[in-house]
């Protein structure tokens, strides 16, 4: 297990926003097997109720699930109302940068809406204790730096816009309510499944992801990847990204759930490797793990994607001593494992 500093704070219920989907589902796993309760709060209008059941059979413990649009108030403090929660982690949002160029009202409604509906609910219910999901592509374009968290933000799509207005929000919250406290995590492309194979990456529809849509060339279901942008100012064209291991970035958030006393106020993070990745060497990577050819072909651009985006790591190793883990080899490898066993995903 990646190596955080032993400042665990006991077992508590934890509210899982959006625990059903491909990061929460695997965050579920490492609270159960870190001694927590967990409660879901997931609509599925992105994850999958039977991720819930793999996380069973992994830990031997299904959360609590309650089917719920965390834009519904109403709902949501009937929730809190049925279950005694001790904090929050917030991963409830529409997260596609493609699709958020093409129906941006609707990233704001769900993911700044829901999130101010989910602080007032939690509220209300006097539960003061948040960890955020938030995305390191808030920072937008950035040249050849990698990027710490004093970096400029400068979000080139609605989505990226809409992780950093929920950061403000979250941060006036605990301006002004002193008993509020936060860790906004910014984390940059999580891919791989959990070492089991029974738990990964299963997008509804057309995968809007560059892992899943790879593991879907590779399994036979789709012909070719669509590579966006080959003429970018990088070795070989193709953007740059900073790829992690979605179990260390749960393990990310468990960390962050034993950290947010630290300090009052809003502490902000960022996860990933440091280590900067192309599309094609990841296509390459993956082909490798899958041990077959993957055919791409080059595309335009997709609207709102950026040249680089690649993670300095250092504070949060100062502060909680995290590291990631796994490599881009064994990213690749888990997520094909899930994949190869589980064509169709869970609908297998």
């Amino acid at each position: 297990m990646s190596a955080t500093s032993d400042t665990s704070i006991g077992p508590q219920r934890v509210l899982v926003t959006g625990g059903a989907g491909f990061i929460g589902s695997h965050t579920c796993v490492e609270l159960i097997e870190s001694g927590h309760d967990v409660v879901v709060v997931d609509d599925l209008s992105a994850g999958h109720a039977a991720a819930l059941d793999r996380v069973r059979e992994i830990t031997g413990t299904r959360p609590v699930f309650e089917r719920v649009d965390i834009t519904d108030a109403a709902a949501l403090d009937a929730v809190f109302r049925r279950h005694s929660v001790d904090a929050i982690i917030h991963f409830a949002a529409r997260k596609a940068v493609g699709e958020s160029t093409e129906i941006p009202l609707d990233y704001f409604d769900t993911n700044v809406g829901g999130t101010a509906s989910l602080l007032a609910a939690a509220r209300r219910a006097g539960v003061h204790r948040i960890v955020f999901s938030s995305s390191c592509s808030i920072y937008g374009s950035t040249g050849a730096h990698d990027l710490d968290e004093s970096a400029p933000t400068a979000p080139a799509n609605p989505y990226a816009w809409s992780k950093l207005a929920c950061e403000q929000m979250i941060e006036q919250a605990c301006r002004y309510h002193d008993e509020q406290r936060a860790v906004s995590l910014r984390y940059f492309n999580p891919i791989g499944a959990h070492p089991s194979g029974l738990l990964g990456e299963d997008p509804h529809g057309t995968p809007r992801n560059v892992v899943p849509y790879l593991a879907q060339v590779a399994v036979g279901r789709r012909e070719r990847l669509q590579v966006f942008g080959g003429d970018y100012p990088t070795p070989d064209g193709s953007a740059i990204r900073d790829y992690v291991h979605v179990v260390d970035i749960a393990r990310g958030h468990v960390a962050a759930l034993d950290h947010v006393d630290d300090q009052p106020g809003m502490q902000l993070f960022n996860l990933g490797t440091g280590q900067g990745t192309s599309v094609l060497e990841l296509r390459a990577a993956f082909a490798a793990a899958a041990d077959r050819d993957i055919p791409y072909v080059v595309v335009d651009r997709r609207a709102g994607d950026v040249p680089r985006l690649v993670a300095d790591i250092g504070a949060v190793r100062r502060a909680w001593s995290w590291k990631p883990e796994y490599d881009l080899a064994t990213m690749c490898r888990d997520a094909w494992r899930f994949q190869k066993s589980h064509p169709e995903g869970y609908r297998r």
